[in-house]
């Protein structure tokens, strides 16, 4: 025959088991059931949480007209720099390092300084895109429109974007899609079991670990011989405020439009046969000798490199292809600059070392600096 427990044992048990066990993870964001979102005409394939994808622009009314070539550019002049200028930056960037000696930068003799011809050609598709998701936010006695009228389309929604070539996002409540409905996370009640404490409100003592007494017979001070403390979390309430709702109880659902404009940028930099990396030139300007800004943008033709007009005419069917599948294209701009760069070879102390000058800026680089000494900072 089976001893039946005391019932203060068995409470003592149950609370017991609640004041030492381990926190529960922090419940994740609950995903809206499907049930919560209504149906409307033009967003079927709308989801929650980043559904439905870039949607196509619609066709435009009238045909495009045909790009048109543009103009012919005769100034295709190298600029060049001095033999003072060369020496000038050639010293100001060996000061700027504490381990150079500027002996070479100062003393070293310039024996030849030749020029080249590098080209850059950047093409600058302006884009606007469209994606919409179902959306959820603490309602706030939002009017609910759903249904009042039919919803614009996507591309219907009349939108004020940046200047162009500059990138920017806007988030747009759709109209007419708007209801209110009860928390799915707390069942509408704006609060949730704190995982801190499991519920209880309560947590063992930190300092005599639930036994009330510390050091011996001592009474533990930090929680009056309890054994326990309210939790810090919830402040002995054994529930905190839903992380959804924010504690409304209700939630405003709706379809949220994102727009998004973007500027795509690609460069194609002529192969020169000066020894400097093209990487070092991303960060340099050169001389403008060509711009074009058109809605579609004709390649450059009749360039005096062809490589550059081979780059560009296909950099402009690729972006047009590309960019015109799920965005609208606003605008696109090319421009061709020279990027002069100046390979200079010195003489010092019997050897021969070479350093660059590139880009407006007059940017130095040297490949191997012949003068330079170990310093440690004290």
């Amino acid at each position: 025959m089976k001893e039946c427990l005391p019932k203060h044992r068995i409470r003592l048990f149950f609370y017991l088991s609640a004041l030492y066990a381990p926190p529960v993870p922090a419940p994740g964001p609950m995903v809206p059931p499907a049930s919560m979102f209504g149906n409307v005409p033009g967003y079927e394939d709308t989801l929650s949480g980043g559904g439905g994808g870039y949607l196509p622009p619609p066709m435009p009314l009238h045909p495009n007209r045909d790009p048109e070539p543009a103009p012919v550019q005769q100034d295709w002049n190298i600029p060049s720099i001095t033999e003072d200028v060369a020496r000038e930056r050639f010293i100001m960037y060996a000061s700027g390092y504490c381990c150079y000696n500027n002996a070479p930068a100062k003393d070293g003799v310039i024996t030849n300084m030749q020029a080249f011809n590098t080209y850059r050609y950047r093409l600058e598709t302006f884009t606007e895109s469209r994606s919409t998701e179902w959306a959820t936010k603490p309602y706030e006695g939002e009017p609910a429109d759903f249904y009042t009228q039919t919803a614009p389309r996507p591309w219907e929604i009349a939108v004020t974007g940046p200047s162009l070539f500059q990138n920017h996002e806007e988030n747009i409540k759709v109209p007419y899609t708007s209801s209110n409905k009860p928390c799915h996370t707390c069942s509408a009640s704006g609060k949730m079991p704190c995982h801190e404490c499991n519920g209880s409100g309560t947590k063992a003592c930190w300092v005599c670990n639930g036994s009330g007494r510390r050091g011996g017979d001592s009474p533990c001070s930090q929680c009056n011989q309890r054994g326990k403390e309210n939790c810090s979390k919830c402040h002995g309430n054994g529930t905190k405020e839903c992380e959804t709702c924010k504690g409304k109880r209700q939630l405003l659902t709706y379809i949220n439009l994102k727009v998004e404009w973007k500027n795509n940028v690609e460069d194609y930099v002529v192969e020169q046969n000066s020894g400097l990396e093209v990487n070092n030139l991303s960060d340099v300007t050169g001389k403008t000798l060509f711009k074009n800004a058109q809605y579609m943008l004709y390649p450059v033709y009749g360039f005096p490199d062809p490589s550059l007009s081979q780059a560009s005419d296909r950099l402009v069917r690729e972006h047009q292809a590309k960019y015109s599948q799920n965005s609208r294209i606003l605008q696109q701009q090319q421009t061709i600059e020279l990027i002069p760069i100046t390979k200079v070879t010195y003489k010092w102390k019997g050897g021969i070392h070479v350093y660059y000058i590139y880009g407006n800026e007059h940017q130095v680089k040297v490949p191997d600096y012949p003068a330079t000494c170990c310093c440690s900072i004290m």
